[in-house]
């Protein structure tokens, strides 16, 4: 089993001005060219006003304190998790380019569909903006309202129950019956579910009427297969963009198999993101997660809520040296968009 004890974000002291301005100089760079920063390079940045001797020395504190680490000993240093996750707790708020503001209004003006289809393109235009690989996930329609309610009669004890929600998803259950139901029937049955559902959830319990005749009879067998099918049809659904994007961002062909398998497992992706929002992350840098296989990982979680309740999440999954300011925003405007398209705001706003 690829899940482990999860640890809690660690809580790291405040550094002063100079070293974090050295460690930020590091990490920068670092995730620009995945090579180890020297001093001088650093002594360089604009940021950075003091000699290379002053900044090796301040380098030296750094990874005595665990922020930084020497890959070799002729070599410059690399940030560690607890470097990576200083600087993530300081960073500013990033915006996404003006291009990709456009990209993402425009998509969801335009993306059409079941709740399924608007997923799994969000996970592919998620990827596209960041260059990593994208996780969707839907927490199914349980907070979805219902919209339309129809019984299609395929043979006089056989009748399909589908069910239209706000969310843009559909759910089709098959009503069987003891007895044989006229067309009437049937077109009565629809009415009374339609009066009786519109407007409600699959987590909201309905009157549903206890006379013995063929009609009311339907109107019960329905709601009842409605509501027993939910475990099966209120499933998370999980999407995955980008997975091809793991073999261009991971060094080493071990690290790369390990991030594939994880990947192909939606309940362990589920269980993943969930952790992360149980725990209040928005950000899991290498060991924090709890997730062996993806030590050398950084994952971004932004949950979707409509109306106050949980209606999935959007996830990035890159190496730790992320570009964290762009895909943090990423992730935070996509959720957003999101949450108005299942919300029913998105063509209105």
């Amino acid at each position: 089993m690829a899940r482990r004890e999860a640890k809690t974000k660690p809580t790291a002291r405040t550094l002063d001005a100079r070293k974090a301005t050295i460690l930020e100089a590091v990490v920068t760079e670092h995730i620009d060219t995945a090579q180890p920063v020297g001093s001088s390079s650093v002594a360089h940045s604009a940021d950075v006003a003091v000699s290379p001797a002053t900044v090796r020395s301040e380098m030296v504190a750094l990874e005595r304190e665990g922020y930084l680490a020497q890959p070799h000993t002729s070599a410059g240093r690399v940030p560690t998790d607890k470097g990576y996750r200083y600087f993530v707790d300081h960073l500013t708020s990033g915006v996404l380019s003006t291009a990709q503001q456009h990209q993402v209004k425009d998509f969801f003006a335009s993306v059409r569909g079941e709740v399924e289809d608007v997923l799994e393109q969000t996970s592919t235009l998620l990827s596209q903006l960041t260059s990593y690989t994208a996780v969707v996930v839907g927490a199914g329609h349980s907070h979805a309202t219902i919209l339309s309610v129809q019984l299609v009669s395929l043979d006089a004890r056989h009748q399909l129950l589908v069910a239209v929600f706000s969310d843009g998803s559909v759910a089709k259950h098959s009503v069987l019956t003891s007895f044989d139901a006229g067309s009437l029937e049937v077109s009565e049955a629809s009415r009374q579910l339609n009066a009786l559902l519109i407007g409600t959830t699959l987590e909201q319990r309905v009157q549903v009427p206890s006379r013995h005749d063929n009609v009311a009879t339907l109107v019960r067998e329905s709601v009842s297969v409605l509501h027993a099918e939910r475990p099966v049809t209120d499933g998370e659904h999980v999407f995955i963009g980008g997975s091809s994007k793991v073999a261009e961002v991971f060094d080493g062909v071990e690290t790369v198999r390990k991030v594939l398998s994880i990947l192909e497992q939606e309940l362990l992706v589920v269980s993943l993101v969930q952790d992360m929002l149980d725990q209040g992350l928005s950000v899991a840098i290498g060991s924090e997660h709890g997730y062996e296989p993806l030590l050398s990982c950084a994952v971004i979680v932004a949950p979707v809520t409509v109306d106050g309740a949980p209606a999935g999440a959007v996830g990035l999954l890159g190496p730790t040296r992320m570009k964290y300011r762009e895909a943090l925003a990423a992730a935070g405007v996509v959720s957003q968009h999101l949450a108005r398209h299942f919300g029913g705001e998105e063509e209105r706003g």
